[in-house]
């Protein structure tokens, strides 16, 4: 087994205070120890790796430079936090990450005071920083705010709209761009260095202001053309961009692994600007491992992995993954129509439009991290009679609701709406957890919101999808693989709003939405083992709802269970809906919605997560039971 790496200088900082004590000459050994612990930690854990190792000298800078907490650091996004986080008095428990009762993968307000903002969506950095530094200036503060974002969220419109506000309002705002892209030309070493240092620093700063009270004299048009043109030429020397028109004073690019050159700009931007100021660091995805680097994309996020080889562990797979099975799915269906096209908001490999971007790239559209524009972009396509397929995270979509609304549903576009990650996530925790498409999708007329029970069920939801005109339709999936069903060649075109039933019964019925389908079955088989005879059915369809189906459970069985792996006021409250307002909870029926708790729920293994909200086969054995009476039954289920 590896031993652990040595660390003397990390091991003398416990907190950023300590790191603050360092001589600025210890600073690369510090980087270097830090950049071996997080590669150790992550090899044990899985997790985000090669954002974290591109900003490991960043981190240490900002840290030396900065007086956090009382100086505001945000992360955007939180993918690159790992260094922050050891840094920050949490070392001891880095072990524990993305593990039940451990720490976070992201930055989380309620774990450390050194996370001022919690993030795991994108783009948010800005927007939150500008707001604190707002707060701030009315309460006379004079604490510095620092937001750390990528040049990938920099393709979020949020991130231009708080651009925009901050160059108006004027506060002292310091952003620093992480630019990880590797089509950017790096910076030239010591002279980019050295004229970023001198754009910020006293001597030109002095001159530019002495340039102003001079110029004033002459009248305010030649101050105006004066001061433009000392601005437009410090554009040729330190990169002046689009920025500049915004209202921020532009400094970079910089080299973001050279800590004598980021130490300094630092802290001339601390010491010397008293509105909002853009840093623009270059920086190398996966820098200083060696797998990482050559392979950015596969060690964004990885499993436990050897560090020697870079070969990461991988779970045996019974059956394909839900995202394989639908992105093989939909490319089936393209080979067929193509008026099929497909759109993804940065997240190609995440659900699966890699792949049909191979077999048709002329087909697939890739907008960034920008779910607002993604769907508003899909709505034109349907408009002009396209068949889009907005593949988007669950989570991602709640963006985007405001455009569903609007530009989708109101319409009555025929937009694909395939929804992953639909449910729990396992690792990453609340902010990732699918847990409310069903409600806020089947609120709205004329919306088909459809769950898929198994990987089967999603290719035959992938073809009813492509050949439905009337308006936008949804379908959900889970993330991880599915439970090994036999696979048509292709799916079949299901009938809108029609439900299956799957075992038939007398007494209990379990009414599935999604797929805890395979739990309501293992719940039925010991259900009839205690006597008690049960019918399981596949609802399919939230809406329309099968109201026939639903009317048959409710005449013929003395308890309903409606399963779900969604929020309150989902698919449950649609059944309910129906039954209450059709008189059919006058008569004895017992009715129990099994729904995800009423929290944000944190990261755990998903067995123990089902297991918590009772929506494995136990717990829907136990709502039965306590349905109908029998505590002591209940008890021991």
């Amino acid at each position: 087994m590896k031993s652990p790496p040595n660390t003397p200088l990390l091991d003398r900082v416990q907190t950023p205070a300590d790191l603050r004590k360092l001589n600025e000459s210890e600073l690369p050994q510090l980087a270097e120890e830090l950049r071996a612990e997080l590669i150790d930690i992550v090899s044990h854990t899985g997790g985000h790796l090669g954002a974290g190792l591109g900003v490991v000298e960043l981190t240490v800078a900002l840290h030396h430079v900065f007086n956090t907490p009382a100086d505001r650091l945000i992360w955007d996004v939180g993918h690159q936090a790992y260094p922050h986080k050891i840094l920050t008095g949490r070392r001891d428990r880095m072990r524990t990450l993305r593990q039940e009762d451990g720490l976070s993968g992201f930055t989380k307000r309620a774990e450390s005071e050194y996370d001022p903002f919690g993030a795991a969506h994108s783009s948010t950095s800005i927007s939150a920083g500008l707001g604190m530094a707002a707060a701030r200036d009315l309460q006379g503060g004079s604490n510095n705010v620092i937001a750390v974002i990528g040049d990938g969220a920099m393709s979020a419109g949020m991130a231009f709209e708080a651009l925009n506000n901050a160059g108006a309002l004027g506060s002292r705002l310091i952003v620093i761009l992480n630019d990880n892209d590797m089509s950017i030309a790096p910076p030239t070493g010591a002279l980019s260095g050295y004229l970023a240092r001198l754009a910020v620093g006293k001597t030109y700063l002095s001159i530019r202001d002495f340039g102003k009270k001079l110029t004033a004299y002459l009248g305010k048009r030649m101050d105006r053309a004066i001061t433009r043109a000392v601005e437009h030429a410090r554009g040729y020397v330190t990169g002046g961009t689009m920025f500049e028109e915004l209202g921020f004073f532009h400094v970079g690019p910089i080299d973001g692994h050279n800590l004598e050159h980021l130490v300094p700009v630092l802290k001339n931007v601390r010491d010397n600007h008293d509105g909002p100021v853009i840093v623009h660091v270059v920086t190398q995805k996966g820098k200083g491992y060696g797998p990482a680097e050559e392979s950015a994309d596969k060690y964004h996020g990885v499993n436990k992995f050897d560090v020697v080889t870079g070969t990461q562990a991988k779970a045996p797979a019974n059956a394909p993954a839900y995202t394989k099975v639908f992105a093989e799915s939909l490319i089936e269906e393209a080979r067929h129509d193509d008026k099929i096209v497909a759109i993804t908001a940065a997240m190609p490999s995440g659900t699966g439009l890699d792949l049909f971007g191979e077999v048709f790239p002329n087909r697939t559209f890739d907008v960034g991290i920008a779910e607002q524009h993604a769907v508003t972009f899909a709505a034109g396509l349907a408009s002009e009679g396209y068949k889009p397929f907005a593949a988007i995270y669950s989570t991602f979509l709640q963006r985007a609701y405001d455009q569903v609304v609007h530009d989708v549903a109101i319409q009555k576009l025929p937009v694909r709406f395939p929804i992953d990650r639909a449910g729990f996530v396992g690792a990453d925790g609340p902010t990732h957890c699918g847990a409310f498409d069903t409600t806020y999708l089947a609120s709205l007329p004329g919306f088909v919101v459809m769950a898929a029970a198994d990987e089967a069920e999603l290719r035959h939801m992938v073809r009813t999808a492509a050949a439905y005109d009337e308006g936008p339709i949804a379908f959900r999936y889970p993330r991880g693989n599915g439970v090994g069903v036999d696979m048509p060649e292709r799916g079949a075109v299901l009938e809108i709003g029609k439900g299956r039933i799957i075992k038939q019964g007398t007494k209990v019925a379990l009414l599935s939405f999604g797929t805890r389908l395979s739990d309501c079955v293992a719940a039925a088989e010991e259900l009839d083992a205690a006597g008690l005879s049960t019918t399981v059915a596949d609802a399919r369809f939230a809406k329309p709802l099968d109201e026939d189906l639903v009317r048959r459970l409710a005449r013929e069985h003395e308890v309903l269970i409606t399963v779900e792996e969604g929020s309150i006021g989902g698919f449950a409250s649609q059944v309910l809906h129906y039954l209450a307002t059709n008189g059919m909870l006058e008569h004895g029926l017992k009715v129990r919605p099994l729904v995800l708790p009423d929290e944000f729920t944190d990261q755990a293994k998903p067995e123990k997560m089902y297991a918590n909200a009772g929506l494995d086969a136990a717990g829907i054995v136990r709502t039965v039971f306590n349905a109908l009476g029998q505590v002591e039954q209940a008890a021991r289920a």
